[in-house]
């Protein structure tokens, strides 16, 4: 071990070994790994080392591809055999809906451009596997490149192919402390000496609470007891002249694979059970929990039910060990805001499937600064300091384990670490009828209902559905409030604030008094945002943007900060209200003195105005294409607020609306949002951001984003109307051109002013002209659909201007 290394990897299970050969791979030979025992000594060891195609978001579940992709590569590489066996996979449905969703994940995967899974029938299923018991079953997925691998021998294939690289390991060796140096650089004490390292990496595992406190985070994950068993030979499976698939029964609550001649049942039970939260003991090892065979006896039960050759079966052991949970359950990498040069890759709960995808991804951002795909899903920015509350952790983590194969609903509301952020009228507004949802553990208005309505969950429209559609006609028709609590607003200020944004920031800075769209980029020329800018004209600057980005957002600010400029987040401090409709003017006008006609006070305009007895400001804009006006007041006169509005615009049948209506109004404008059409993974360009970038002046991403306007190839951002009956599309749905896939949906829903449904795709850019007719499925069946002018509603958009 030297005294001096370029990155340290502190843990050597899946995830530590694979950063350290990524690390290796891609240039970086002088870096170490740390291991305080023996390598695979934690979960590694005892894990059950299956592989699944599998993930509801796809930028994972290309991660995840690119993992299997690796194994045998390293395999190949290392020398080192990992016990290898591309069985296939099958995930099972028995219920209409899961049925439905398997067909849905299924065109979702085209999109992706996997094409080595299908949808199989019930005959299909008990010939790739005949001790299954069939009955209830409707269908499954079959999945080519899905199987099972040696973890032990996994974890030391990515170590011997690292250490061919240069890298090197060093184990017995636990990590004492981590201290900040004087340059810059980390001194890692260790029981074998002090090591003085640029970068750090915490892949520690069941032990990452702890080494996250030694530099002051407490990291939102916590281990929980999974069970497996394992059985004796079994004679139905020995008669068998082929290995079994890998079976995952979803309603079952169970996995199978073959092992040897015998059979591996795991359970992921809903009476879920934390384990040392606070991080496993130092001296824990290749060691085993009792089981708790009274605690998952229902889910046996089930798995029994299922292979009925297990009745007869002895059992030669059973497997109870802990694996690191996050509140999502998808892991937790990438760089900590306010601790430079710390890196996290934990929270890996399917550490043998995403572990190749979590190493490539940090290995790419610690070297080049970015990693190539987009991996917010997996980003430790996703969460704030909220996450890290002990009991938002055990209700969040328990609940994800308990789910982890419980149908889900994309307008389902889950209770775990709810009502954590309200705005001060939320309660009023939950006696008037709000139905709520979470953003970054703030609670969002999504419609208004009337009192004991239960919001039936469903793939296809809801029982909302009406609700929601009468909202947006009233917006329409008269005047909306909307809470708009749940955005983001960080305050700049300082005598370099404008040269900064002009440089952080592509477009052209607004005016004094104005406010502006305001695209932000990478280095790549790949979005980092889809803001907006005030120039409050005081010296004071807003940015304003999506809630859930908040430390996203932030950390990139940080990254990029330079002297005499100060960047505040004061979302907590500052919320608002929106009035959006042909009648807003008319509200507004009842609660100040001020001219707040269009001449006085224009499209895009930002000022400080009295609004009944609160000094607001206030912007002249609106997310769902009407004359709008948002207004923005301190925490606590929220309440007053809305009260004030409400009151002014009683006569004039203001209504409030929620956050499924603006998705509906917004698709009618063409309007895209984060996450939806704009990503870290898309360009200006193919995403029509490039309108708001003003080319000739300097700004981060500015080469890249040059090099793009001069293509002619490439993508385009399309509406598409959609011949729908009783679902409307969601997301990542693929989209078809005579048989030739050609895109993807962003995002849909039902336009209930324009009476169509709506989607925004992704498509081959020869294609996105207006009256291309394309097709779509939609919960998995094939519809018609045709590309349309951009905004279907107001196309010309005179009414935000009005």
């Amino acid at each position: 071990m030297k005294s001096n290394y370029r990155a340290v990897v502190i843990g050597g299970g899946v995830v530590g070994a694979s950063v350290l050969y990524h690390l290796a791979k891609y240039g970086w030979t002088d870096v170490v790994l740390i291991e305080r025992d023996v390598l695979t000594a934690g979960s590694s060891w005892h894990a059950a080392g299956g592989f699944h195609a599998l993930n509801a978001d796809p930028n994972i579940a290309a991660l995840q591809s690119y993992t299997i992709d690796l194994l045998s590569e390293i395999e190949k590489e290392s020398g080192q055999n990992i016990g290898m066996h591309m069985t296939g996979g099958i995930s099972v449905a028995s219920a209409p809906d899961r049925w439905e969703w398997l067909q849905a994940s299924y065109r979702v995967f085209q999109t992706m451009g996997i094409d080595d899974v299908h949808l199989i029938g019930v005959d299909e299923i008990k010939k790739q596997c005949p001790i299954l018991n069939t009955d209830g079953m409707l269908g499954g997925l079959y999945a080519a490149r899905e199987g099972h691998i040696d973890p032990s021998g996994t974890v030391h294939a990515y170590a011997k192919a690292a250490k061919l690289r240069g890298a090197e390991i060093v184990e017995h060796n636990r990590v004492l402390e981590l201290n900040r140096r004087a340059d810059g650089q980390w001194d890692v004490v260790t029981e074998k000496g002090t090591i003085v390292a640029e970068h750090v990496v915490n892949a520690a595992g069941l032990w990452a609470k702890q080494v996250g406190r030694m530099v002051g985070i407490d990291l939102p994950v916590s281990p929980m007891e999974h069970h497996y068993l394992v059985t004796e030979a079994i004679p139905e499976i020995q008669a068998l002249d082929k290995e079994l698939p890998l079976i995952v029964d979803l309603e079952g609550f169970t996995y199978m694979r073959q092992e040897q001649k015998g059979l591996l049942l795991g359970i992921y039970e809903i009476d879920h059970k934390h384990w040392n939260m606070d991080g496993a003991p130092w001296d824990y090892g290749i060691e085993l929990i009792q089981e708790d065979t009274d605690r998952i006896s229902d889910e046996l039960t089930l798995g029994f039910s299922r292979y009925p050759c297990l009745d007869t079966a002895g059992i030669k052991r059973w497997v109870n060990g802990a694996f690191t949970f996050s509140p999502d359950g998808n892991p937790l990498v990438g760089p900590v805001r306010g601790v430079p040069n710390y890196w996290v890759a934990c929270g890996v709960m399917a550490g043998f499937l995403q572990g190749g995808g979590v190493g490539k991804s940090l290995a790419e951002w610690m070297i080049h600064g970015e990693p190539q795909a987009d991996v917010f899903g997996m980003d430790i920015a996703r969460y704030g300091d909220f996450a890290s509350n002990r009991e938002y952790i055990k209700q969040t983590t328990g609940q994800f384990y308990s789910r982890r194969f419980v149908m889900s609903y994309p307008n389902e509301q889950l209770p775990a670490g709810r009502k954590l952020k309200t705005s001060g009228a939320h309660d009023a507004m939950t006696a008037a009828g709000a139905h709520w949802g979470s953003s970054w553990g703030m609670e969002v208005p999504l419609y208004f209902a009337p009192e004991a309505f239960v919001e039936t969950p469903t793939l296809k429209r809801s029982n909302a559905f009406d609700l929601i559609g009468e909202e947006c006609r009233k917006v329409r028709a008269g005047v909306g409030l909307l809470d708009i609590s749940a955005f983001s607003r960080y305050e700049v200020k300082g005598p370099s604030a404008e040269a900064w944004l002009d440089r952080l920031l592509a477009c052209k800075l607004p005016a004094p008094g104005r406010a502006r769209l305001a695209p932000m980029l990478g280095e790549n020329g790949k979005l980092k945002g889809d803001l907006t800018v005030f120039n409050w004209g005081d010296g004071t600057w807003w940015i304003m943007g999506s809630y859930y980005l908040r430390q996203w957002h932030m950390r990139w600010f940080e990254q990029h900060l330079a002297e005499g400029i100060a960047v505040r987040d004061i979302s907590d401090d500052v919320v608002g209200f929106s009035l959006a409709g042909p009648n807003a003017r008319k509200v507004l006008e009842r609660v100040t003195h001020e001219d707040v006609s269009h001449g006085a006070f224009g499209f895009l305009g930002c000022r400080s105005l009295d609004v009944g007895l609160i000094r607001a400001k206030v912007g002249r804009l609106s997310v769902v294409g009407e004359l709008g006006f948002e207004i923005h007041c301190r925490a606590n006169e929220h309440a007053t607020l809305r009260r004030t509005l409400l009151e002014a615009g009683r006569d004039l049948g203001i209504t409030e609306y929620g956050f499924n209506a603006v998705n509906a109004l917004r698709l009618e404008k063409g309007f895209g949002i984060w996450s939806r059409e704009f990503t870290q993974d898309y360009t200006p360009g193919e995403t029509g951001m490039d309108r708001w970038i003003d080319f000739d002046k300097d700004f981060i991403g500015r080469q890249a984003a040059l090099a793009e306007r001069v293509a002619t190839a490439g993508r385009a951002l399309a509406t598409l109307e959609v011949d729908a009956m009783d679902a409307d599309a969601s997301g990542y749905e693929p989209v078809w051109h005579d048989g030739r896939l050609v895109g993807f949906v962003t995002s849909g829903g039902y336009g209930h002013t324009v009476g169509k449904s709506l989607a925004l795709a992704l498509v081959d850019r020869e294609l996105a002209e207006v009256g291309t007719e394309l097709r779509v499925h939609i919960v998995g069946v094939e519809r018609t659909a045709r590309v349309v002018q951009p905004s279907v509603y107001d196309p010309q958009g005179l009414r935000m201007r009005m």
